[in-house]
């Protein structure tokens, strides 16, 4: 079990993890436009690997070269440290593939 982050906690979380946002009070979501189609595949590929190791899975939707991550811990309803910590590994790995 993951304890739920209070306000203080998503907002400090938040001002480390540029381009995430507050989607609403359970999430938060990413929007990431890679250089190509396959740039942004293999993005969702690596995210995927990572996701796998930590046993926490961002639903991940795909347009083109657009990606959309989107974080909550559905079992505790809410934002727990699985998110925050989930999310700075996907900015790196937006970060190192060329993401704007």
């Amino acid at each position: 079990m993951a304890d739920l982050l209070d306000e203080d906690a998503i907002s400090e979380a938040l001002g480390r993890l540029p381009g995430w946002q507050r989607e609403d009070e359970a999430t938060i979501v990413r929007f990431a436009k890679l250089p190509s189609f396959r740039e942004a595949i293999a993005t969702v590929d690596e995210v995927a690997d990572l996701a796998e190791e930590h046993d926490h899975h961002p639903d991940m939707d795909i347009r083109f070269n657009s990606l959309k991550f989107k974080l909550s811990t559905h079992s505790e309803g809410g934002l727990t440290a699985k998110d925050t910590d989930l999310a700075g590994k996907i900015s790196a790995v937006l970060d190192r593939r060329g993401a704007d």
